[in-house]
């Protein structure tokens, strides 16, 4: 059986033997979905980043005397209760909300790809095991488990990211799992076994290059997920902790402000609303873009 591509494209009906993931990912500007989601997360991404480099005030100035100012220009959103800017704390929120994403979806692909082949390969026993682990991990969400892990560890950024990573894990596996079963189903990968291929190097050239789109998408879901269970958990107070900015702790912290100036509580919402769309929006675009089968049964 002749090579890579043609191999690889056996699992996805109508797709052409020189087009890949790749190249239908160039191609996807034309989707309205994922043209909106790319923007909405190249900007939160641009933000991030930009905060490294530059904020309009630093973030831990106390300045008592400029305290509940409105937006104007020179503070552009205005100053929180305790007189800080807070354009520069949404701006370094976002690079503490990215790298929390970051870690908490490495930690499910890492481990939960690494179990969901290993199970789909192995099968029997193997299987069932870790599909009964991740119904456990599944019983407790990731708030759940930061609130567990934090009565024992204490609260703090890391274990907010080790909470949200574990519940990941099982996510992932299930995912890689299904799909799995899949490709080890058809023809070629049996030839493969046939002629001498051990169950690792069919799951490294073909299983998981067909399985790869599925996890983008669901990396780009998980990500949204991450963000939100993130400020979920800084705005009770497990989270990242003060003085660094967090969405979630400044919804909290507006709580007690909100007569006297609902936007301390606006600006960081929209932002968590607008990171959570734009990255809901970019995984639904390419889900359609990587998955043309489920093109069809919409046209249908």
């Amino acid at each position: 059986m002749s090579g890579g591509v043609s191999d690889r494209n056996i699992g996805n009906p109508g797709i052409g033997t020189r087009e890949t993931p790749w190249s239908r990912i160039a191609s996807a500007w034309r989707h309205p979905n994922f043209l909106v989601g790319a923007i909405l997360t190249g900007a939160l991404i641009l933000v991030a980043l930009l905060s490294f480099l530059w904020t309009p005030y630093p973030v831990d100035i106390i300045a008592v005397s400029d305290r509940l100012q409105g937006p104007s220009a020179a503070h552009w959103l205005g100053t929180d209760q305790l007189g800080r800017d807070v354009a520069s704390r949404i701006m370094v929120g976002a690079r503490n909300s990215i790298a929390v994403g970051l870690v908490a979806v490495g930690i499910g692909v890492i481990f939960g790809v690494a179990l969901g082949a290993w199970a789909a390969a192995r099968g029997g026993w193997i299987d069932d095991v870790v599909m009964r682990a991740s119904d456990v991990i599944f019983a407790f969400p990731a708030i759940v488990s930061a609130l567990l892990i934090t009565a024992l560890l204490g609260p703090g950024a890391v274990n907010a990211i080790i909470a949200i990573g574990i519940f990941n894990v099982p996510v992932f596996a299930r995912v890689t799992r299904g799909a799995a079963r899949q490709i080890w189903g058809l023809e070629y990968v049996r030839a493969g076994l046939a002629i001498g291929k051990g169950p690792l190097r069919v799951t490294l050239d073909h299983v998981l290059p067909n399985v790869a789109s599925v996890l983008i998408v669901q990396g780009t879901i998980q990500f949204a997920v991450a963000i939100l269970a993130e400020a979920a958990l800084s705005y009770l107070g497990v989270g990242t902790q003060p003085p660094h900015p967090s969405w979630g702790r400044m919804l909290f912290d507006a709580q007690t402000m909100m007569a006297l100036d609902p936007t301390l509580a606006i600006f960081p919402g929209v932002a968590i609303a607008l990171a959570v769309l734009g990255l809901n929006l970019l995984g639904d675009g390419l889900r359609d873009v990587l998955d043309p089968r489920l093109k069809v049964m919409r046209m249908a």
